[in-house]
This record gives C-alpha cells, structure tokens and sequence, in this order.
C-alpha cells in the first residue's frame, strides 16, 4: 500500500490557503504543467474552504493511486453533511454562500470526482487527477517517501503572497479569454463572409436548375414535337411498301422486293425508334398517363409468345415462357409491363447467338412480383452494366453491329418500372449471359408525392 504524500488539518482560514499551496507544490513536483497544478489548486481550495466554512473543520490526505497512476486528494470532515447533495449536483441548489458552486467548480476541475454525503457522518469527497508521462512513473512508493521530503523542504507562502498567485492567475486567465474572445471573433467575421458566399452559391444554384429544368422542358418538347412530326411521314412510307410487297399496284421482281423490304424494315426500326422517343419525353414532361387493369400473368405470356413466335431469330436460340406459378392476378398498366418485357427479351434475342432465352415470373416479399429474361448469350461486363442504361448508349461489340436500334429501350424500361412503383436489376457476366428483371408492386398504388423529377403530372386512369 502506498502511504499518503501528505495530510494537514483544515481549522481556520489559513489552513485553507494553506491546503492550496501544497496542491499546487505537489502537482509541480509531480511535474504537472502550470495549468494543471492551477486547476488542481484551485478544486482544493473550493472544497476546501467548504469544509471549513460549512463544517467547522476537516482534514485534505494528497496520495498517489495507482492503476491508473493518479494523484487523489480526499477532503474529510464530520459536519451536518449536505442536506440536497442530489440538487446541488444537478445545479439546481445554490446557497446564499455559494456552496453549490463550489463543489460544481471542483467536480469540473477534476478528472475524477467522488462525493459521499449522509447527516451526522459528514461529507469526503475525493478529487482525482489522471497521471500520464513521467508523472505517471512516480506512482511509487519509494518515489512517495522522496516527494514527501521535498515538500518539507518547500516553505509555504504567506496567505499574502498566495493571494497575488491568485489574482495573477486570474489576470492570465482574462488575457486568455481575451484572447480567446478575439478569436471567436475572427472565427465569426470569417464564418459571416463563408454564409454569404453559400447563400450566393445557392443563388447560383438555383439559376442552375432552373436553366436546368426550362432546358429540360425544351427537350422534352422538342422529342414529343419531333416525334409526332416523324410519324406521319413514317406511317406513309410503312402503307406504301406494305401496298408494294402486297403487290397492290402490280408485280415486282425478286430486286425491287428485296429493296422495298429492305426500306421497310428500316422504316420500322425508325418508327419503334421514334415511338421510343415519344415515350420518354411524355415521361420526362410528367405526362404520362398510367391505366390499371386487373389481369393474369399467364394471359400476358401467351400474348408475348405468340408476338415473339415468329420474331426468334434462328432455330438455334430458343424462347421459353414458364408457366407462372402461385402468382396472384395483377392490378397495373398491362402495355407498360409488356412493353418492358419485350424490351428485354428483344434484347436478349438480339445478344445470343445459341441457346435459350426464358422468361419467368415469381412473387416476391411485400406484395411484389419479379419478372426475369435470362438468356445464354454474350453477357455484360460489371464496369458497363450501369452504362447500359444511359439514352442513347451501346456497347461495342460484333452483335451489337449487326442489331438494330438507338440505345432507348433500357432507359425507357427503366422509366416505366419507376412509373409503376416497381425498379429494374441486372445481373450478368461476359460470355455466361444476362438476366433483366423488373420487379413491381402487384396492386398499382398512385404516388402520394413525386419521388423523381419529371413524375410531377402522371395522370392514372382506371379501367
């Protein structure tokens, strides 16, 4: 056990001054910087003073403690102890002499601060303060024995001279809080000048978007103008070649057929082109217009096979549509769903040379079911599976050179699942294939709020 460092009686005034010496004398020792052995100083003489002024007396013990290393000071008396201990610690006690304060004062000057209280056994509290460095190798015994004889040989000042220590410490402290203070105010000056640079970028901002967003509009007008304009002349030459293959207005050779054909086939991908297009602007100008219906998955797989029967492009890819298991009816816009599943299996006839393509449905949890294309072909590398969905981008490769089409249908796949509450995924791997899925709420629920730009005015009609 390591003996105490030092212990002295409080019975007057002058033993408190007294008491505050020897703490400032023993933190210096102990090698504490000028600020601590201040705090240390000043917590004494607080509680100090309090067992003087409250309880007639006392006694202050300076030990060393270990695990950690730490000086400890405990103030003992056996005074009428503290009546509302609990309120004075809350702060919400003060006597008229100030004893709440003090014991606040000294609990914040510490590292560590104990108090035991009871009537008629009257009041310890133990002030600690947490040794580190050198400090911290002093907690010893042999290294008490030496403190303690370096103490004797220090002489303590007059309560005088113990009293213009404080007042300089009280002048080094305002000069630091003036300092301090002029800082706060440099602080304030440069954070003032930083807010009326955020609040002008905000301005700034908003000028952006709302360039942004009349640019936006403009294109979203411009596509649906363009691709109105698009259709007619489209329309025509669809009626006119189909009225030449018909053979309407007379026979053609087999060089004329293949050239009207030819025409044709470009006219067509123009045209599901252009409808794209017309598509995503109504999207992007909230005018889209969403018609539930009730209706069963295994209805509209029989309307894609039959649409897709004759659209496979060679005998070595195979189309299949599993019969849709356990899943309930749907209520939702059926064209929306269906134009995204023929987006993907398009695509996925598109990119396999050989094997399969299948589609299938399952329910998922929270009334949501998944739709997935798998195919066998070419697949997608991890770096360009979030590319793949930006208008107008395609990635380079042999099939993709001989497919058709501009780089809309998974964009706009991707807009119509959004629209319908729901979100597409994907998951692929260069040379093991792809699967697109999209997944949907099984009962369409209107949004209460936008949740994206451009779904400000989508207009639902039931069927």
């Amino acid at each position: 056990m390591i003996p105490p460092i030092l212990t002295t009686e409080i019975r007057s005034e002058h033993d408190v001054v007294l008491a505050r010496q020897r703490a400032r004398q023993i933190a210096s020792l102990l090698g504490l910087d000028a600020q601590d052995q201040t705090r240390i100083a000043t917590a004494v003489s607080e509680i100090a003073r309090n067992a003087y002024q409250y309880a007639g007396g006392g006694k202050v013990v300076f030990e060393l403690g270990s695990g950690p290393p730490r000086l400890q000071i405990s103030v003992r008396d056996r005074g009428p102890g503290i009546a509302r201990l609990a309120d004075v610690l809350d702060g919400r006690y003060r006597s008229a002499t100030g004893l709440g304060v003090g014991i606040l004062g000294a609990r914040r000057l510490s590292d560590r601060f104990t108090i035991r209280s009871a009537p008629g056994e009257g009041t310890t509290i133990v002030l600690e303060k947490l040794l580190e460095g050198p400090a911290a190798r002093t907690a010893t015994p042999e290294s008490v024995s030496g403190l303690s004889r370096q103490l004797a040989l220090l002489t303590p000042h007059d309560p005088l001279a113990e009293i213009r220590e404080q007042n300089q410490e009280v002048l080094r402290a305002l000069d630091e809080l003036r300092e301090r203070q002029v800082e706060v105010e440099r602080l304030n000056q440069e954070l003032a000048e930083t807010n009326r640079g955020v609040l002008a970028l905000y301005g700034e901002l908003d000028e952006k978007a709302a360039d942004l967003a009349r640019a936006s509009e403009l294109k979203s007008r411009f596509l649906s103008n363009i691709s109105h304009e698009l259709r007619t002349p489209l329309n025509a030459i669809l009626n006119i070649t189909r009225l030449l293959v018909d053979r309407m207005d007379g026979p053609l050779n087999d060089e004329q057929e293949r050239q009207v054909r030819f025409v044709r086939t470009a006219a067509t991908s123009l045209s599901e082109m252009v409808n794209d297009l017309l598509d995503l602007a109504r999207i992007e100008a909230g005018r889209t217009i969403v018609r539930p219906t009730t209706f069963m998955v295994v209805d509209l797989f029989a309307a894609l096979r039959g649409m897709f029967r004759v659209l496979t492009p060679s005998d070595r890819v195979t189309l299949v549509l599993d019969d849709p298991v356990d899943v309930p009816s749907l209520t939702t816009d059926e064209g929306k769903l269906s134009q995204i599943l023929r987006n993907f299996i398009g695509n996925a006839l598109k990119f396999t040379e050989r094997g399969e393509v299948r589609v299938s449905a399952a329910v998922g949890p929270d009334d949501q079911v998944m739709f997935a294309v798998t195919d066998t072909g070419i697949g997608i590398a991890a770096e360009d599976q979030e590319r793949i969905f930006d208008e107008f981008s395609q990635l380079e490769s042999a099939l993709q050179r001989k497919a058709t089409g501009a780089g809309l249908g998974l964009p706009l796949s991707r807009k119509l699942a959004e629209l319908l509450g729901g979100h597409v995924a994907l998951t692929s791997e260069p040379g093991l294939g792809s699967t697109f899925s999209v997944t949907i709420p099984a009962t369409y629920a209107p949004p209460s709020r936008p949740s994206a730009p451009g779904l400000q005015a989508i207009e639902v009609e039931h069927a």
